[in-house]
């Protein structure tokens, strides 16, 4: 059953980030949820990308991730995506889960706290 976001929980984001191949979309999605950022990162193989960059006008395959997360947790997220991806000026954006299972988006905050022994309990 779908439900509303409970008003006491953190507001759950999906975060999309392209990547130029899986080793390096697996490579970022294994960092982020090791260090409790994202509770779960799918990852859509081949997706076409057509984008204008420096003037020219380019068509080219990649990877999408979908993160879930807490919207608090963006910015930490986008700094480290940063660092780690071989992109100058990589995609990161974030749209907001308007609704969803409960228990799932309960999940998604309990797995990205960031206190670990707060997080195993």
């Amino acid at each position: 059953m779908n439900r509303m976001i409970p008003q006491k929980t953190s507001k759950a984001i999906v975060i999309f980030i392209t990547a130029a191949s899986n080793n390096e979309a697996k490579k970022i999605g294994h960092i982020l949820i090791e260090e409790n950022l994202i509770a779960c990162c799918n990852i859509v193989q081949s997706v076409e990308s057509i984008f204008r960059w420096q003037g020219k006008l380019h068509s080219e395959q990649e990877v999408l991730m979908l993160c879930k997360t807490r919207e608090e947790l963006f910015g930490t997220i986008e700094k480290r995506v940063r660092q780690l991806h071989s992109y100058e000026v990589p995609e990161i954006i974030a749209m907001p889960i308007t609704q969803g299972s409960e228990d799932y988006l309960n999940w998604i905050v309990k797995e990205t706290k960031p206190d670990q022994e707060t997080r195993d309990k």
